[in-house]
């Protein structure tokens, strides 16, 4: 991964940003691939966050230069138990023999003479030159992550490991702490990388988060911070040419990065590299250059050269080779050259110039060059990192051998350059094997490098290295009471090997060696006792027998001397993990086996004495007891989740004991959770390691869940079969603090017990302080911990102490090995005085001994598998013997009795024996009869199964070389000539094309009820549109009683008839029309003949280009593929298989023929030999030669195997094994040499002897025929020359037809090599085709994924277009009912109505109503409301005007004069009318909806248009370079001399190649199509001619017709106008007809007139009689007036008497009175004006609650008035009550009537 970062200039150091200005990456679009999409999605969510840099100097305050931290403070101590009294320094760290040179970047060049390198926990800086290593310890205690150096080699930035790591930046050479960078990642560090100036630091994260982080490290801050990706990180650098730019690699991408300046401040953008075409790959290394491209590595070799966020050109080697064999990464560009090394061990330098001029082809995207340097640095290297030296100039680097080395290597490519040199060697991956010297300070390793190192610790140096075959898995150093000297290695490697290596001080040896050596190691025996890797070996505590285990689930046992021999093995449940002989202290002398699945198995000491005789060494009688381990880790704690809940409960019922607390109380408690559940691990946990405590118990560490105890165990009394299935639990456990999660890998005891050292999971060692015998491990409590191997991968598998317990050794997964010292510091430096630990002297005589021969198969037998084989062969040669010697004594009793025979026969007849005499008794023979038959059922049920794989083996082997007549080849030879004639030999199909044939035939019936299924799915369902009930036509009233007359009904019938005649013939009329239109051509169509002429021309015109063209386009039906290209080659070989197998049968036919031929030529041949012997000799002559039959012509008959040959061949192979003493393979083959050898000499016996007995017998029976006696010579003579004449005519016959046989087959031959050449042809274009099918189906189906989505958005844009023409539909259909509704309403109003003007602005008024609600519940709450709103919305104003109901708050009330019922029928069409515009405005919205989302899908559309012509486009590209790919294929055409003609010239040139090869035929057919093509020319100019001219003679027709029918409907529409008064549909005025509805409307309008003439007339007389009470009562009122008028005036009298007192009396009164009257005028004017307040406030209150802000008025009901100050007339009001019109109520019983409702 590649990230490029551009900083602005307000950054420091970064003056030069502006000489880079021009030199910008420049970064592409952004992909839609998924993995983009992805990238992009976090990069938007993440972003990059920018510490806003004024607010940072204003709250904080710059670092001190000269600030460091203290070393000792920092770096991680080891953990002691507190409260303990183990000292801290229990263990000295002394020296490190290991290199995790597996780790990514793990070499770093300090100065000129020190690396420095992480190894687990430590920093470890090498001096070059005197080989000291010093130390840095880990901070964290987690672990090392990555490091790396500043350019001037004047920091150190070491990136921790752990949660919340930091990274910490020392001085060099100091190595003070100068900086700490916090927060940078969660869990580690994977890489780090300063800048060109050292100014800042950018950081990499590891999993989960993936951090990239860039600091302003001195004064530790984070600048920007980023996730850098979702996956795995393994390198971030900056720019060495661009300070502002970024780059990063890893696991399956690349990404860039820019430091972009935004309103918010600096921000990280990356864009992740796309990979195209090329295939995606893990990047190791990468390099910038200076114009900004990237060159980055590749997981196969091949280089990269990114420009940009896209790859430019794939580099690679000429011919298509790879740069490299593997992993390839760039590290420098120097000199011009741009180096680079692989892990095939090379360095190779690189043009910089080709590479940045490099361009991919137009036929790959690959660039071919040559390095113009390399260099080898060694066999068997594996390049991994590589550093420069610091001095100027110098050509100097040291690089990273995953083969644990690193190399010196001068890159200078000079004739005096020297070979590369490895300074140091370290072992390669996880450490396998360690053990220390019983006798010194020396220590063993093994590892999967497959080399043996020695090392002496004292001196801190490796003694010696050998190396072998396979990797090691096992080591142990052999105890003094096995090897007195301590010089003897027993190591086991991953084959199954085990070794005896003898380790010895070369300068004791009587000899020179060559090699000034320490130590050597010379192999003593090799032995394989097992078939996979060997896990573990132990000696027995008295050194008499070594016990090795094997992860293949056994354990072999040798005893022990000069030379191991095996005892026998045992086999265990599982793969062996640990060995553990029983110490001197048990009374029994055991081995515990512990398996890594679980179990344990205890077998007793197998007696060395013993040695096995028996078929296997496999040892079945040795005792043994067997124990499988069961979790109880789940229930541990469970009761310690008991216990804490039992003290909780204690804890809380003391407190209420002291609380006083009731029992009510106590049960309000809440109920306890749920104890954890038993769980048993599925898998079980693995076993990693064991040791005895007691006889019979031991201990157990356990990985996985049950990690963190200690485990007690010992083996159940009852021992049976079935212990190994059952699960026994441990009787006691011990529980190990801080080690859930991190169990116990190895342990090891000092000499004295009192410590006991752990190996842990995570890499760290603990100590653990034992009193003496303490085998319960009861004081395992405190402990020191400290961690030294890697946290996540260094497992600490091996641990030792050194013989005399002053050094502890460790070896883990991660390679490393570190040595620690037990002594105090002045023991310690004595103990270095010594210099060097001893190394065992030479045993005497061991310069002359051979030395052993070593196993270096790995697929050798082991020791049982040998022994089997053995054994397998002993038992089959005593079962030859056995049967030898039965069939030896079976041949001496036939022979005695033949002798007996004989010398019966010799006897006189009458003291011969007869026959019944000879034999036994019947019971004897039947008896031996019965026995016969009872084995013989036996053997043949035993040996059932091999007889039925006998025969079918047989049949095999028929149906192989007999069964097919193809699979020999027949030869037919002619009689007179040497011609012969031979069958082709036809391989029989594989069983792919058998099974692609099946599936074909098969595949056709699939593809034909696909298409039919297919085409039954695909039709069109029918549309349905559903209407309105609304909508829907009223349904006709019937009118029962109203009758029309019968004349009338007549007259109805003849109308209907005529109109239905009308409507008839108009409907044809428009059929006609119909037709007509129909066939009327489109505006932009073209006659069909046209288009047909057009589209064969094109088809026969193509591409007139040659296929040579680069701009050929293929067509597309042309286009090949490799599936296509596949049947082609199949019906090719097809097509040649029928000519040979047709051949065949005519071959076969003659080779019949020649048999019948030789019969007959056999017949005629004993006849013409009669014939001689009938006449004298002086007459006879020479018959012709017979002819004969071939082995050749017949060679089924060498594979017919006869009772007699197999008899033959046993005899033969019978001999032979006494003859001589060979192989059963050898001795077969010269056994069928020899038979074949016979049955050939007696086919020529019989060929020569001539005929059969049955013919000797018939020819001697026709000798003695008296006919031919008694002819005469002449006659004699005649038919002898008759018989020599057919002869001759059959021979000569048959010769001319093998002649005609074999033309035909040289004719063959030459199609068929034709034939072959073409197939050649085609297996080169189907090669081809292959290369690109990966490349062009991508593409194609990323067209077709565009097609489908095209057609995707085609259906769904027809889905919208046709919702959208309905709801258009329905839009009009909507807009025609409120035409209608306006109608009506002008309707109802009538002519001259004196309302009009009121009722218009009723009906047209706009009122805001409330939304519809549910019905049922809501009803109640509209109701209650409704008085409510009523109040509200009353209007102030009083006055009456009509003019008022223009306002929102007018009351709409029926105008005096007006009808009521005319005033409720408006209000209901207003209601209707708004009904149908809310209807309208929801569909013209819906509608508006939908044209937005065709407009959508228009614009998708373009969009998929354009990238679907993008898509062929590049399909069209692909197929053109295929094509092109095609045309360099060369295809042999064989011709003759005289077949070349030359148009051009008359000689023939030399170079032909430029010439189109075209057969006379062809060259005739293309001369005459000139002359043809020219004739059509003159045609088709003809044709366009009278075209064009009928063209313009219809353009004038059509104009002429115009202007007619103008004129026809202007006088149409004049005579309409006349008629009508305006225009009409005459289509419906012929088609109208006497309604009979109208009609029976009619009549009851006649009748309703006649009976409300009745009731007008009954009405008023009713009025008279009214008129006259009037009157009547008129007069009494009158009268009453009268009298009223009276009391008035007297009244008055009486008021001014009372007024004129009233005024003496109350003139003192009166201001009084007037002052309270004003008081409450206040008063009352007060509370109208707040409660209007209120009103107002209550109104816009509610205004701001309804949906759109506005006041709603609910229709129907009136405003309540709000205390009139005066009485007002009374009006009319018209009131909705519950949707239901009530006219007519006076204004007084309006509020009594709604409050009632």
């Amino acid at each position: 991964m590649i990230f490029t970062v551009i900083i602005p200039d307000d950054i420091a150091n970064f003056d030069d940003l502006h000489r880079t200005k021009g030199r910008e990456r420049v970064y592409r679009k952004k992909s839609t691939s998924a993995m983009d999409e992805d990238t992009s999605h976090q990069e938007g969510q993440e972003g990059t966050e920018l510490r806003d840099k004024e607010e940072t100097d204003e709250t904080q305050t710059s670092l001190p230069v000269d600030m460091c931290y203290s070393y000792e403070e920092l770096h991680s101590k080891p953990f002691i138990t507190p409260e303990s009294d183990i000292p801290e320094n229990l263990l000295v760290f002394s020296h490190s023999f290991g290199y995790d040179c597996g780790r990514r970047a793990n070499l770093q060049l300090l100065d000129e003479r020190t690396l420095v390198f992480i190894a687990g926990q430590l920093l470890i800086l090498l001096d070059v030159c005197t080989k000291q290593q010093r130390y840095m310890r880990s901070c964290s205690g987690g672990g090392i992550g990555s490091i790396g150096v500043s350019n001037r080699k004047e920091y150190l930035v070491v990136a921790e490991k752990g949660r919340k790591p930091t990274l910490i930046v020392y001085k060099y050479p100091s190595l003070q702490a100068y900086r700490i960078l916090r927060d940078g990642t969660q869990r580690a560090f994977s890489s780090v990388n300063f800048n060109s100036d050292g100014s800042l630091l950018a950081s990499l994260g590891s999993a989960p988060d993936y951090m990239l982080t860039v600091w302003n490290w001195r004064q530790e801050e984070v600048m920007l911070r980023c996730k850098a990706i979702s996956q795995e990180v393994y390198k971030v650098s900056f720019s060495p040419y661009n300070p502002g730019l970024l780059t990063s690699s890893g696991s399956g991408h690349i990404k860039f990065w820019k430091m972009a300046s935004t309103f918010t401040g600096l921000k990280l953008e990356g864009l992740i590299g796309h990979f195209g075409k090329t295939a995606a790959t893990d990047i190791e290394g990468y390099i910038e250059l200076p114009d900004g491209k990237v060159v980055s590595g590749s997981n196969w070799g091949n280089l990269l050269l990114w420009d940009g966020n896209a790859i430019k050109v794939e580099l690679c080697s000429k011919g298509g080779q790879c740069c490299h064999a593997g992993v390839v990464q760039p590290f420098a560009l120097e000199d011009g050259q741009l180096m680079t090394f692989g892990a095939d061990g090379m360095i190779r330098g690189w043009d910089f110039e080709t590479i940045d001029a490099a361009d991919s082809s137009s036929e790959n995207s690959r660039f071919e060059m040559e390095p113009m340097n390399e260099m080898v640095v060694g066999r068997h290297v594996c390049l991994f990192s590589i550093v420069k030296s610091s001095q100027p100039d110098s050509t100097i680097w040291y690089a990273q051998d995953t083969n644990g080395a690193i190399w010196k290597v001068d890159l200078s490519f000079t004739y005096t350059t020297p070979d590369p040199e490895c300074l140091f060697s370290f072992h390669a991956g996880a450490i396998n094997g360690l053990d220390v010297s019983k006798k010194s300070h020396l220590m063993a390793t093994t590892a999967l490098d497959r080399s043996v190192r020695v090392f002496d610790f004292l001196a801190k140096t490796e003694l010696t290295c050998n190396r072998f075959t396979q990797g090691g898995t096992a080591l142990h150093w052999a105890p003094p009471m096995v090897n007195q000297t301590g010089s003897l290695l027993v190591t086991g490697f991953e084959d199954g090997v085990v070794r005896l290596l003898e380790l010895y001080d070369p300068s004791g040896l009587q000899i020179v060696t060559r090699h000034n050596v320490e130590a050597q190691l010379r192999l003593k025996q090799a032995f394989k006792p097992h078939n996979a890797p060997i896990t573990t070996v132990a000696y027995e505590c008295n050194g008499a027998i070594l016990a090795t285990g094997s992860s293949d689930s056994t354990v072999f046992f040798f005893t022990v001397g000069e030379k191991y021999e095996p005892i026998g093995f045992v086999c265990v449940p599982g793969p062996v993990q640990v060995l553990e002989w029983s110490p001197h202290s048990h009374h029994e002398n055991s081995l515990l086996i512990l398996c890594l699945s679980g179990h344990v198995v205890e077998v007793q000491c197998p007696d060395p004495k013993t040695q096995q005789t028996g078929k296997s060494y496999q040892l079945l009688e040795l005792p043994r007891r067997t124990f499988r381990f069961k979790s109880i880790k789940s229930r541990i704690r469970r009761e310690e989740e008991i216990a804490r809940r039992q003290a909780l409960k204690e804890k809380r019922k003391k407190e209420r004991e002291e609380n006083e607390i009731t029992d009510e109380e106590e049960e309000e408690e809440e109920e306890e959770e749920a104890l954890p559940r038993i769980y048993i691990p599925d898998p079980p946990s693995p076993l990693y390691w064991g040791f005895y405590s007691k006889p019979g118990q031991f201990w157990l560490s356990m990985g996985g869940y049950d990690s963190g105890f200690l485990y007690h165990c010992k083996f159940s009394e009852n021992q049976d079969e079935n212990s190994e299935k059952c699960l026994v639990e441990p009787f006691d456990f011990l529980a190990i603090q801080n080690a859930d999660g991190d169990p116990i890998r190895s342990v090891t005891f000092s000499s004295n017990r009192q410590l006991m050292f752990c190996g842990m999971h995570s890499g760290s060692i603990r100590v653990y302080p034992l009193d003496p015998d303490d085998h319960a491990l009861t004081s395992m409590q405190p402990y020191w911990e400290l961690s030294i191997h890697d946290s996540n991968y260094g497992y600490l598998r091996h641990i030792c102490c050194s013989h005399d317990d002053q050094f502890v050794l460790t070896a883990g997964d991660d390679g490393n090995i570190f040595s620690f010292s037990l002594l105090p510091d002045e023991e310690l430096q004595k103990e270095r005085q010594k210099k060097k630990a001893k190394v065992p002297s030479p045993r005497v005589g061991l310069e002359n001994e051979v030395l052993a021969k070593d196993i270096d198969d790995p697929a050798a037998y082991s020791i049982e598998t040998a022994k089997q084989k053995l054994e397998k062969d002993r038992r089959r040669r005593e079962a030859d013997k056995t049967i030898f010697a039965k069939r030896k004594r079976l041949a001496a009793f036939q022979n005695k009795f033949k002798i007996l025979l004989n010398e019966n026969l010799n006897l006189p007849g009458h003291n011969q024996l007869t026959p019944l005499e000879l034999l036994l008794d019947q019971r004897f023979e039947d008896q031996a009869e019965s026995e016969k038959i009872t084995r013989l059922n036996e053997v043949q049920y035993q040996m059932s199964w091999q007889e039925e794989h006998s025969h079918l083996s047989l049949k095999k082997l028929q149906d192989w070389f007999i069964g097919s007549s193809q699979s020999k080849i027949v030869t037919v030879f002619a009689i007179r000539t040497d011609h012969r004639v031979s069958t082709y030999h036809i391989p029989s199909l594989s069983s792919t094309r058998l099974q692609q044939q099946s599936s074909s035939s098969n595949s056709g019936v699939n593809e034909t009820a696909l298409a039919e299924c297919q085409k039954s799915t695909d039709q069109p369902e029918k549309d349905s549109s559903e209407t309105d009930e609304d909508d829907a036509p009223p349904t006709p009233v019937s009118r029962a009683g109203v009758q029309v007359a019968d004349r009338q009904v007549e007259r109805l019938q003849k109308a209907a008839e005529k109109a239905e005649q009308a409507r008839a013939k108009i409907a044809k009329r428009k059929q006609e029309w119909d037709k007509l239109y129909a066939e009327k051509p489109h505006k932009d169509c073209e006659d069909p003949r046209d288009v047909q002429a057009i589209c064969e021309a094109k088809e026969r015109i193509g591409d007139l280009k040659l296929k040579t063209d680069k701009n050929f386009t293929v067509p597309k039906h042309l286009r090949m593929s490799a599936n296509r290209k596949k049947v082609e080659m199949i019906n090719l070989e097809d097509n040649i298989r029928e000519k040979q197998t047709e051949m065949n049968r005519e071959i076969l036919a003659l080779r019949d023929f020649k048999l019948l031929l030789l019969s007959k030529l056999g017949t005629q041949a004993k006849q013409f030999q009669r014939i001689q012997n009938h006449l004298p000799s002086q007459l006879h002559c020479c018959p012709p030669p017979p002819p004969t039959v071939r082995l050749e012509e017949v060679p089924e008959k060498s594979l017919q195997c006869t009772r007699a040959i197999l008899e033959r061949y046993r005899v033969l192979r019978e001999q032979r094994l006494k003859d001589a003493e060979l192989e059963d393979q050898e001795s077969g083959t010269s056994v069928v040499d020899e038979l074949e050898k016979e049955i050939e000499l007696l086919e020529e016996m019989e060929n020569e002897s001539g005929s059969s007995p049955e013919e000797t017998a018939g020819e001697e029976e026709e000798l003695n025929d008296e006919e031919l006696q008694n002819m005469k010579q002449d006659a004699l003579l005649d038919m002898r020359d008759f018989l020599l004449e057919q002869m001759k005519i059959l021979v000569d016959q048959f010769d001319k037809e093998h002649l005609m046989c074999l033309e035909k087959v040289q004719m063959l031959d030459w199609k068929l090599k034709l034939g072959n050449l073409r197939q050649l042809t085609l297996y080169q274009e189907l090669l081809l085709l292959k290369e690109v099918d990966k490349s062009e189906k991508t593409l194609q189906d990323k067209l077709d994924k565009r097609l489908k989505e095209e057609d995707d958005l085609m259906s769904e844009l027809e889905k919208y277009r046709k919702a959208l023409e309905l709801k258009r539909k329905d839009i009009a259909k909507r807009q025609e009912k409120e035409k209608a509704n306006t109608a009506a309403f002008h309707a109802l109003l009538g002519d001259d109505n004196n309302f009009e003007e009121y009722l218009t602005k009723v009906y047209k008024k706009k009122i805001k109503r409330a939304k519809k609600k549910e019905q049922g519940s809501e009803e109640e709450d509209e109701d209650s409301n409704d008085d409510f709103d009523d109040y509200e919305n009353w209007d102030d104003d009083d006055d009456d005007d009509w003019d008022a109901l223009d306002g929102d708050g007018a009351v709409e009330e029926c105008p005096p004069g007006c009808d009521p019922k005319l005033f409720d029928d408006v209000l209901e069409l207003r209601e209707r009318r708004l009904d149908l515009e809310e209807l309208l405005a929801e569909e013209k919205k819906n509608a508006e909806q939908l044209e937005k989302e065709c407009d959508a899908l228009v614009k998708k559309m373009k969009s998929v248009k354009i990238s679907l012509k993008a898509a062929e486009d590049d399909l069209e590209e692909v197929n053109r370079e295929k094509q092109q790919k095609m045309n360099q294929l060369e295809v042999v055409v064989p011709l003759r001399l005289h077949q070349i003609e030359i148009d051009i010239s008359a000689q023939v040139p030399s170079d032909l190649s430029p010439a189109l090869v075209l057969t006379r035929m062809e060259l005739q057919r293309l001369q005459e199509r000139v002359n043809e093509l020219e004739v059509e020319k003159l045609q088709q100019t003809e044709v366009y001619r009278q075209a064009r001219q009928q063209h313009i003679r219809l353009i004038k027709e059509r104009k002429d017709m115009s202007n007619e029918i103008q004129s026809l409907e202007k006088l149409c529409h004049q005579l309409m106008m006349t008629r009508f008064g305006r225009e009409v549909d005459m289509e419906v005025l012929q088609t109208l007809c006497v309604n009979k509805t109208v009609a029976e409307m009619k009549q009851e309008k006649i009748l309703r007139d006649i009976a409300n003439a009745k009731d007008i007339q009954q009405w008023d007389r009713k009025v008279e009689k009214a008129r006259e009470t009037l009157m009547g009562m008129t007069r009494s009122n009158s009268e009453r007036l009268l009298c009223l008028n009276s009391l008035f005036e007297q009244k008055k009298e009486l008021e001014l008497k009372l007024y004129s007192r009233q005024k003496k009396i109350g003139k003192h009164l009166q201001a009084c009175s007037r002052r309270a009257d004003r008081g409450q005028i206040w008063s009352l004017q007060e509370l109208v004006r707040k409660q209007s307040e209120q009103i107002e406030r209550l109104s816009k209150e509610i205004s701001g609650l309804g949906p759109t802000g506005g006041h709603m008025l609910p229709s129907g009901h009136a405003h309540l008035p709000p205390l009139p100050p005066r009485s007002t007339p009374t009006v009319h009001k018209c009131t909705r009550i519950r949707g239901k019109f009530k006219p007519g109520i006076k204004e007084e019983d309006t509020t009594e009537s709604e409050t009632n409702d």
